[in-house]
């Protein structure tokens, strides 16, 4: 309790919690993330079981229409998925202009936005079938645009991607430049699928408030992908990856 300056008794002051910890802002059938469990499920399905037998694009049709698709449906996916990969070469070339030691992270922000400058018509409004259209080009784009700034920062010749390819295995081959095996693509493949979505978390709170102005599809990726970047967020991993370099040998 606190006294006014009239002396009269005020009520206390209830504690903010700036990160919004318990307050419910949505609804989602989506993904739950069971913390207490060590459980994450996707639209009723186990990432155990999803991770062990399912394949990304099946995730994706997954997370999109709440159903795993059928075979023809998944074929289509891929196709569809596999078409959309190409990038604006003013966005490459904005990419080529980074410097080498930038961050993947700022430039994968800023080239996310530049591909909004480069769609004829990029406002979707309230739209939700034309909003997933663009989010798809978005899943294919996003990997290709972070092989053409590893390929730049390296000094090495940017590859096409390749169609008869899976989003996992397309994305090893711009990296690296040679087809992976079958457990290099599945590795990614799996590190996709355990990704794909994890609940009402920051960066899917950031780009909600965008996109809910009826801003485009771009800003709010944009908006995500700063609000992914920081420390207390996906920026966690970059430094787990730091902490193993500076460990250096298995035996430290």
């Amino acid at each position: 309790m606190t006294m006014s300056e009239s002396g009269m008794t005020a009520e206390p002051i209830e504690p903010i919690d700036k990160g919004m910890a318990g307050v419910v802002a949505a609804e989602t059938e989506l993904s739950d993330v069971r913390g207490d469990l060590g459980e994450l499920v996707y639209c009723g399905y186990n990432i155990n079981d999803l991770a062990e037998n399912a394949c990304f694009e099946e995730v994706i049709h997954l997370l999109h229409h709440k159903h795993l698709p059928a075979t023809d449906e998944l074929a289509a996916l891929k196709q569809d998925l596999a078409s959309r990969r190409e990038i604006p070469q003013g966005v490459i070339d904005l990419i080529r202009t980074m410097p080498a030691e930038a961050a993947p992270m700022h430039v994968l922000r800023t080239a996310v936005s530049a591909l909004g400058c480069y769609d004829a018509s990029p406002e979707t409004g309230e739209d939700i079938a034309l909003a997933r259209d663009k989010s798809l080009s978005l899943i294919a784009q996003i990997p290709v645009l972070i092989a053409i700034f590893h390929r730049h920062r390296q000094g090495k010749e940017l590859l096409a991607s390749d169609s008869s390819l899976g989003e996992a295995a397309n994305f090893l081959w711009l990296i690296n430049g040679e087809k992976p095996s079958a457990d290099m693509e599945r590795t990614i493949d799996i590190c996709y699928i355990l990704h794909a979505d994890h609940g009402f978390n920051a960066s899917t709170f950031s780009s909600r408030v965008t996109i809910a102005t009826l801003s485009d599809v771009y800003s709010a990726i944009t908006s995500a992908i700063g609000t992914l970047k920081g420390p207390l967020h996906g920026g966690a991993n970059e430094g787990v990856i730091k902490m193993l370099h500076e460990i250096g040998d298995l035996e430290k």
